[in-house]
Protein backbone atom coordinates (compact mmCIF):
# COMPACT_ATOMS: atom_id res chain seq x y z
CA UNK A 1 0.00 0.00 0.00
CA UNK A 2 1.29 3.44 -0.99
CA UNK A 3 -0.13 6.32 1.03
CA UNK A 4 0.56 10.00 0.37
CA UNK A 5 0.06 12.33 3.34
CA UNK A 6 2.31 15.17 2.18
CA UNK A 7 -0.18 17.27 0.23
CA UNK A 8 1.00 20.54 1.80
CA UNK A 9 4.25 19.97 -0.10
CA UNK A 10 2.58 19.13 -3.41
CA UNK A 11 -0.55 17.42 -4.68
CA UNK A 12 -1.31 14.80 -7.28
CA UNK A 13 -2.20 16.20 -10.70
CA UNK A 14 -5.91 15.88 -11.36
CA UNK A 15 -6.61 13.85 -14.50
CA UNK A 16 -9.11 16.49 -15.69
CA UNK A 17 -6.33 19.04 -15.48
CA UNK A 18 -3.96 16.84 -17.47
CA UNK A 19 -6.60 16.31 -20.17
CA UNK A 20 -7.11 20.08 -20.43
CA UNK A 21 -3.37 20.68 -20.75
CA UNK A 22 -2.65 17.95 -23.28
CA UNK A 23 -3.87 19.73 -26.45
CA UNK A 24 -1.68 22.71 -25.56
CA UNK A 25 1.32 20.39 -25.29
CA UNK A 26 0.80 18.76 -28.68
CA UNK A 27 -1.56 20.70 -30.95
CA UNK A 28 -1.91 24.31 -29.79
CA UNK A 29 1.76 25.24 -29.69
CA UNK A 30 1.80 28.80 -31.02
CA UNK A 31 3.61 31.58 -29.20
CA UNK A 32 0.91 33.62 -27.42
CA UNK A 33 2.64 36.83 -28.49
CA UNK A 34 2.28 35.98 -32.19
CA UNK A 35 -0.55 37.63 -34.09
CA UNK A 36 -1.31 34.74 -36.43
CA UNK A 37 -3.98 32.12 -35.75
CA UNK A 38 -1.61 29.80 -33.87
CA UNK A 39 -0.74 32.59 -31.47
CA UNK A 40 -4.31 33.80 -31.14
CA UNK A 41 -5.43 30.30 -30.13
CA UNK A 42 -2.94 30.05 -27.29
CA UNK A 43 -3.51 33.65 -26.22
CA UNK A 44 -7.20 32.88 -25.88
CA UNK A 45 -6.35 29.91 -23.64
CA UNK A 46 -4.20 32.07 -21.37
CA UNK A 47 -6.81 34.79 -21.06
CA UNK A 48 -9.50 32.19 -20.38
CA UNK A 49 -7.48 30.86 -17.44
CA UNK A 50 -6.90 34.40 -16.17
CA UNK A 51 -10.63 35.13 -16.32
CA UNK A 52 -11.43 31.92 -14.45
CA UNK A 53 -9.16 32.85 -11.55
CA UNK A 54 -10.36 36.45 -11.50
CA UNK A 55 -14.00 35.39 -11.47
CA UNK A 56 -13.61 33.17 -8.41
CA UNK A 57 -11.63 35.84 -6.55
CA UNK A 58 -14.08 38.58 -7.59
CA UNK A 59 -11.36 40.75 -9.10
CA UNK A 60 -10.53 42.10 -12.52
CA UNK A 61 -8.55 39.83 -14.89
CA UNK A 62 -6.12 42.74 -15.27
CA UNK A 63 -5.13 42.21 -11.61
CA UNK A 64 -3.97 38.60 -12.15
CA UNK A 65 -0.37 38.00 -13.24
CA UNK A 66 1.02 34.54 -13.95
CA UNK A 67 4.36 33.57 -12.39
CA UNK A 68 6.52 30.46 -12.08
CA UNK A 69 4.96 29.71 -8.69
CA UNK A 70 4.36 31.01 -5.20
CA UNK A 71 7.97 31.94 -4.47
CA UNK A 72 8.30 34.20 -7.50
CA UNK A 73 4.94 35.80 -6.76
CA UNK A 74 6.00 36.47 -3.16
CA UNK A 75 9.35 37.95 -4.22
CA UNK A 76 7.63 40.18 -6.75
CA UNK A 77 5.09 41.37 -4.19
CA UNK A 78 7.64 42.13 -1.49
CA UNK A 79 10.69 43.36 -3.39
CA UNK A 80 8.77 45.47 -5.89
CA UNK A 81 6.63 47.00 -3.13
CA UNK A 82 9.66 48.05 -1.14
CA UNK A 83 11.49 49.40 -4.17
CA UNK A 84 8.57 51.18 -5.82
CA UNK A 85 6.18 52.31 -3.08
CA UNK A 86 8.48 54.07 -0.64
CA UNK A 87 8.16 51.33 1.97
CA UNK A 88 10.42 51.95 4.96
CA UNK A 89 9.02 49.46 7.48
CA UNK A 90 7.93 45.85 7.16
CA UNK A 91 6.01 43.69 9.59
CA UNK A 92 5.88 39.91 9.48
CA UNK A 93 6.05 36.96 11.87
CA UNK A 94 8.86 34.56 12.62
CA UNK A 95 6.88 31.56 11.37
CA UNK A 96 6.35 32.72 7.79
CA UNK A 97 7.51 30.68 4.82
CA UNK A 98 11.15 31.32 3.97
CA UNK A 99 10.11 32.88 0.66
CA UNK A 100 8.78 35.74 2.80
CA UNK A 101 11.30 35.70 5.64
CA UNK A 102 14.46 35.45 3.56
CA UNK A 103 13.27 38.14 1.15
CA UNK A 104 12.48 40.58 3.96
CA UNK A 105 15.69 39.75 5.82
CA UNK A 106 17.74 40.46 2.73
CA UNK A 107 15.97 43.78 2.18
CA UNK A 108 16.76 44.75 5.77
CA UNK A 109 20.37 43.67 5.30
CA UNK A 110 20.51 45.90 2.22
CA UNK A 111 19.27 48.80 4.34
CA UNK A 112 16.01 49.17 2.43
CA UNK A 113 13.66 48.55 5.37
CA UNK A 114 13.38 48.24 9.11
CA UNK A 115 11.90 44.79 9.82
CA UNK A 116 9.72 44.05 12.84
CA UNK A 117 8.11 40.83 13.99
CA UNK A 118 4.61 40.56 15.42
CA UNK A 119 4.18 38.52 18.59
CA UNK A 120 2.53 35.09 18.52
CA UNK A 121 0.40 33.45 21.18
CA UNK A 122 1.19 30.03 22.63
CA UNK A 123 -0.65 28.28 19.80
CA UNK A 124 1.12 30.28 17.12
CA UNK A 125 -1.61 32.78 16.24
CA UNK A 126 -0.74 36.39 15.43
CA UNK A 127 -1.28 38.82 18.32
CA UNK A 128 -3.56 41.38 16.66
CA UNK A 129 -3.14 43.94 19.46
CA UNK A 130 0.62 43.83 18.98
CA UNK A 131 0.17 44.08 15.21
CA UNK A 132 -1.82 47.28 15.66
CA UNK A 133 0.83 48.64 18.01
CA UNK A 134 3.52 47.96 15.40
CA UNK A 135 1.42 49.62 12.71
CA UNK A 136 0.89 52.68 14.89
CA UNK A 137 4.61 52.97 15.57
CA UNK A 138 5.51 52.50 11.92
CA UNK A 139 3.06 55.07 10.64
CA UNK A 140 4.13 58.66 10.16
CA UNK A 141 0.49 59.70 10.63
CA UNK A 142 0.17 59.85 14.41
CA UNK A 143 -2.99 61.95 14.40
CA UNK A 144 -5.86 59.50 13.94
CA UNK A 145 -8.13 62.37 12.98
CA UNK A 146 -6.20 62.70 9.73
CA UNK A 147 -7.58 60.87 6.75
CA UNK A 148 -5.29 58.08 5.63
CA UNK A 149 -6.38 57.99 1.99
CA UNK A 150 -3.85 58.99 -0.62
CA UNK A 151 -1.04 59.23 1.92
CA UNK A 152 2.31 57.75 0.99
CA UNK A 153 2.70 54.12 2.02
CA UNK A 154 5.30 53.58 4.73
CA UNK A 155 4.68 50.03 5.89
CA UNK A 156 4.36 46.60 4.34
CA UNK A 157 2.61 43.81 6.26
CA UNK A 158 3.32 40.29 4.99
CA UNK A 159 1.51 37.51 6.86
CA UNK A 160 0.40 34.11 5.62
CA UNK A 161 -3.24 33.06 5.54
CA UNK A 162 -2.43 29.55 6.74
CA UNK A 163 0.87 28.32 8.07
CA UNK A 164 2.28 25.60 5.86
CA UNK A 165 3.65 23.57 8.79
CA UNK A 166 1.08 23.87 11.57
CA UNK A 167 -1.99 25.03 9.64
CA UNK A 168 -2.92 28.05 11.81
CA UNK A 169 -5.32 30.42 10.04
CA UNK A 170 -4.91 34.19 10.03
CA UNK A 171 -8.03 36.36 10.48
CA UNK A 172 -7.29 37.89 7.11
CA UNK A 173 -10.25 40.27 7.08
CA UNK A 174 -9.32 41.79 10.45
CA UNK A 175 -5.67 42.17 9.44
CA UNK A 176 -6.82 43.86 6.25
CA UNK A 177 -8.90 46.31 8.28
CA UNK A 178 -5.88 47.21 10.41
CA UNK A 179 -3.72 47.70 7.33
CA UNK A 180 -6.35 49.93 5.78
CA UNK A 181 -6.62 51.96 9.00
CA UNK A 182 -2.88 52.65 9.06
CA UNK A 183 -2.39 52.91 5.29
CA UNK A 184 -0.15 49.83 5.18
CA UNK A 185 0.31 47.66 2.12
CA UNK A 186 -0.97 44.16 2.91
CA UNK A 187 0.53 41.11 1.24
CA UNK A 188 -0.98 37.80 2.31
CA UNK A 189 0.76 34.56 1.39
CA UNK A 190 -2.23 32.40 0.44
CA UNK A 191 -0.22 29.53 -1.04
CA UNK A 192 -1.77 26.91 1.26
CA UNK A 193 -5.33 28.26 1.21
CA UNK A 194 -5.80 29.36 -2.38
CA UNK A 195 -8.50 27.22 -4.04
CA UNK A 196 -9.22 25.55 -0.68
CA UNK A 197 -11.39 28.40 0.57
CA UNK A 198 -13.65 30.83 -1.25
CA UNK A 199 -12.04 34.26 -1.31
CA UNK A 200 -13.90 37.41 -2.25
CA UNK A 201 -11.01 39.84 -2.45
CA UNK A 202 -13.39 42.75 -2.86
CA UNK A 203 -14.57 42.19 0.71
CA UNK A 204 -11.03 42.04 2.14
CA UNK A 205 -8.60 44.94 2.15
CA UNK A 206 -5.66 42.99 0.77
CA UNK A 207 -3.29 44.37 -1.84
CA UNK A 208 -1.49 41.22 -2.94
CA UNK A 209 -2.07 37.47 -2.64
CA UNK A 210 -0.43 34.55 -4.40
CA UNK A 211 -1.20 31.01 -5.47
CA UNK A 212 0.65 27.94 -6.74
CA UNK A 213 -1.14 25.37 -8.89
CA UNK A 214 0.58 22.31 -7.44
CA UNK A 215 -1.04 22.97 -4.07
CA UNK A 216 -4.50 22.30 -5.55
CA UNK A 217 -3.92 19.43 -8.00
CA UNK A 218 -2.50 21.51 -10.80
CA UNK A 219 0.93 21.34 -12.45
CA UNK A 220 4.19 22.43 -10.86
CA UNK A 221 6.02 25.50 -12.08
CA UNK A 222 3.03 27.82 -12.43
CA UNK A 223 1.44 30.27 -10.03
CA UNK A 224 -0.01 33.73 -9.96
CA UNK A 225 0.07 37.05 -8.16
CA UNK A 226 -3.05 39.09 -7.52
CA UNK A 227 -2.00 42.71 -7.55
CA UNK A 228 -4.68 45.21 -6.61
CA UNK A 229 -5.20 48.05 -9.06
CA UNK A 230 -4.52 50.33 -6.06
CA UNK A 231 -0.87 49.26 -6.17
CA UNK A 232 1.52 50.30 -8.94
CA UNK A 233 4.82 48.45 -8.98
CA UNK A 234 7.49 47.62 -11.53
CA UNK A 235 8.35 44.13 -12.77
CA UNK A 236 10.75 41.82 -10.97
CA UNK A 237 11.62 40.14 -14.31
CA UNK A 238 12.31 42.16 -17.45
CA UNK A 239 12.69 40.94 -21.01
CA UNK A 240 9.41 41.37 -22.83
CA UNK A 241 5.92 42.79 -22.79
CA UNK A 242 4.25 39.63 -21.51
CA UNK A 243 1.77 39.83 -18.63
CA UNK A 244 1.04 43.46 -19.52
CA UNK A 245 4.71 44.38 -19.13
CA UNK A 246 4.84 42.89 -15.62
CA UNK A 247 6.77 39.67 -16.34
CA UNK A 248 9.08 39.23 -19.28
CA UNK A 249 9.42 35.84 -20.95
CA UNK A 250 7.26 33.55 -23.05
CA UNK A 251 4.36 32.31 -20.96
CA UNK A 252 4.22 28.81 -19.52
CA UNK A 253 1.29 28.00 -21.78
CA UNK A 254 0.22 24.56 -20.66
CA UNK A 255 0.99 25.43 -17.04
CA UNK A 256 -1.42 28.36 -17.29
CA UNK A 257 -4.07 26.17 -18.89
CA UNK A 258 -3.51 23.73 -16.03
CA UNK A 259 -3.81 26.27 -13.23
CA UNK A 260 -7.00 27.64 -14.77
CA UNK A 261 -8.57 24.20 -14.96
CA UNK A 262 -7.39 23.20 -11.48
CA UNK A 263 -8.82 26.43 -10.06
CA UNK A 264 -12.14 25.76 -11.77
CA UNK A 265 -12.35 22.19 -10.45
CA UNK A 266 -11.33 23.21 -6.93
CA UNK A 267 -14.14 25.77 -6.75
CA UNK A 268 -16.66 23.46 -8.41
CA UNK A 269 -16.09 20.71 -5.84
CA UNK A 270 -14.91 22.81 -2.89
CA UNK A 271 -17.69 22.10 -0.40
CA UNK A 272 -17.61 18.34 -0.93
CA UNK A 273 -13.82 18.13 -0.76
CA UNK A 274 -13.67 20.38 2.31
CA UNK A 275 -16.16 18.16 4.15
CA UNK A 276 -14.34 14.97 3.12
CA UNK A 277 -10.87 16.20 4.11
CA UNK A 278 -12.06 17.72 7.40
CA UNK A 279 -13.60 14.36 8.25
CA UNK A 280 -10.26 12.68 7.52
CA UNK A 281 -8.42 15.09 9.79
CA UNK A 282 -10.95 14.60 12.60
CA UNK A 283 -10.71 10.83 12.17
CA UNK A 284 -6.93 10.90 12.44
CA UNK A 285 -7.08 13.00 15.61
CA UNK A 286 -9.58 10.56 17.10
CA UNK A 287 -7.56 7.48 16.19
CA UNK A 288 -4.25 8.93 17.33
CA UNK A 289 -5.66 9.89 20.72
CA UNK A 290 -7.30 6.48 21.07
CA UNK A 291 -4.18 4.50 20.24
CA UNK A 292 -1.10 6.50 21.30
CA UNK A 293 -0.66 7.93 24.79
CA UNK A 294 0.75 11.45 25.10
CA UNK A 295 -0.25 12.81 21.70
CA UNK A 296 -0.27 16.60 21.35
CA UNK A 297 -0.50 18.98 18.40
CA UNK A 298 1.63 21.83 17.15
CA UNK A 299 -0.54 24.84 16.46
CA UNK A 300 -4.29 25.13 16.85
CA UNK A 301 -5.26 21.78 15.32
CA UNK A 302 -8.74 21.68 16.86
CA UNK A 303 -9.43 25.39 16.48
CA UNK A 304 -8.73 27.94 13.77
CA UNK A 305 -6.73 25.68 11.53
CA UNK A 306 -6.38 24.68 7.90
CA UNK A 307 -8.42 21.54 7.33
CA UNK A 308 -5.76 19.89 5.17
CA UNK A 309 -2.93 19.99 7.73
CA UNK A 310 -2.33 18.17 11.02
CA UNK A 311 1.01 18.61 12.78
CA UNK A 312 1.39 15.97 15.49
CA UNK A 313 3.76 16.19 18.45
CA UNK A 314 4.50 12.63 19.47
CA UNK A 315 5.73 11.31 22.81
CA UNK A 316 9.49 10.99 23.27
CA UNK A 317 10.89 8.12 21.23
CA UNK A 318 14.27 6.39 21.34
CA UNK A 319 14.68 6.63 17.57
CA UNK A 320 12.61 9.72 16.85
CA UNK A 321 14.76 10.61 13.86
CA UNK A 322 13.79 7.28 12.27
CA UNK A 323 10.03 7.84 12.36
CA UNK A 324 9.70 9.27 8.86
CA UNK A 325 12.06 6.63 7.51
CA UNK A 326 10.01 3.84 9.10
CA UNK A 327 6.78 5.34 7.76
CA UNK A 328 8.36 5.53 4.33
CA UNK A 329 9.38 1.87 4.55
CA UNK A 330 5.73 1.12 5.34
CA UNK A 331 4.70 3.02 2.19
CA UNK A 332 3.52 6.20 3.96
CA UNK A 333 4.77 9.63 2.86
CA UNK A 334 4.65 12.44 5.41
CA UNK A 335 6.90 15.32 6.43
CA UNK A 336 8.67 16.80 9.43
CA UNK A 337 7.94 20.27 8.08
CA UNK A 338 8.10 22.29 4.91
CA UNK A 339 9.41 20.45 1.87
CA UNK A 340 11.38 23.62 1.08
CA UNK A 341 13.62 23.05 4.11
CA UNK A 342 13.58 19.26 4.45
CA UNK A 343 17.01 19.02 2.84
CA UNK A 344 18.65 21.07 5.57
CA UNK A 345 19.90 19.83 8.92
CA UNK A 346 18.17 22.63 10.78
CA UNK A 347 15.03 22.01 12.75
CA UNK A 348 11.77 23.68 11.89
CA UNK A 349 11.89 27.44 12.49
CA UNK A 350 8.10 27.36 12.89
CA UNK A 351 8.12 24.82 15.73
CA UNK A 352 11.02 26.61 17.37
CA UNK A 353 9.24 29.96 17.44
CA UNK A 354 5.96 28.60 18.80
CA UNK A 355 7.83 26.93 21.66
CA UNK A 356 7.28 23.33 20.65
CA UNK A 357 9.32 20.68 22.46
CA UNK A 358 12.10 20.16 19.93
CA UNK A 359 13.27 17.01 21.73
CA UNK A 360 10.05 15.26 20.77
CA UNK A 361 9.31 14.10 17.23
CA UNK A 362 6.83 16.11 15.18
CA UNK A 363 5.28 14.98 11.91
CA UNK A 364 3.10 16.95 9.54
CA UNK A 365 0.34 14.96 7.88
CA UNK A 366 -1.48 16.77 5.10
CA UNK A 367 -4.50 15.42 3.26
CA UNK A 368 -6.24 15.72 -0.09
CA UNK A 369 -9.43 14.66 -1.81
CA UNK A 370 -7.72 11.41 -2.83
CA UNK A 371 -7.08 10.17 0.74
CA UNK A 372 -9.32 7.75 2.65
CA UNK A 373 -10.10 6.72 6.21
CA UNK A 374 -8.61 3.31 5.48
CA UNK A 375 -5.28 4.97 4.75
CA UNK A 376 -5.43 6.84 8.05
CA UNK A 377 -6.23 3.64 9.96
CA UNK A 378 -3.24 1.92 8.35
CA UNK A 379 -0.98 4.88 9.18
CA UNK A 380 -2.11 4.96 12.82
CA UNK A 381 -1.52 1.22 13.05
CA UNK A 382 2.09 1.70 11.92
CA UNK A 383 2.56 4.61 14.31
CA UNK A 384 1.07 2.59 17.14
CA UNK A 385 3.79 0.00 16.68
CA UNK A 386 6.39 2.68 17.45
CA UNK A 387 4.93 3.77 20.78
CA UNK A 388 3.50 2.43 23.99
CA UNK A 389 -0.20 1.70 23.62
CA UNK A 390 -2.82 2.86 26.12
CA UNK A 391 -3.84 0.10 28.51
Amino acid sequence: MKIYFDNAATTQLDNEVFEAMLPYMKEHFGNPSSIHSFGRKTRAGIEGARKTIAKHLNVSPSEIFFTSGGTEAINTAIRSSVCDLGIKHAITSKIEHHAVLHTLEMLEKEGAIKLRYVNLDKKGHVDLDHLEELLKNSSEFKDESLKMENKKHQTLVSLMHANNEIGNLLPIKRVGELCEKYNAVFHCDTTQTMAHYKMDLQSIHVDMVNGAAHKFHGPKGIGFLYLSSRIKIKPLIYGGAQERNMRGGTENLYGIIGIGKAFEIAHRDMEAHHAHIQELKNHMIEQLEKNIFGIEYNGDAKGSSLYTVLNVLFPPAEKAEMMLFNLDIAGIAASMGSACTSGSNQGSHVLKHIGSDMKRPSIRFSFSKYNTKEEIDFCVLKLKEMFAVKV
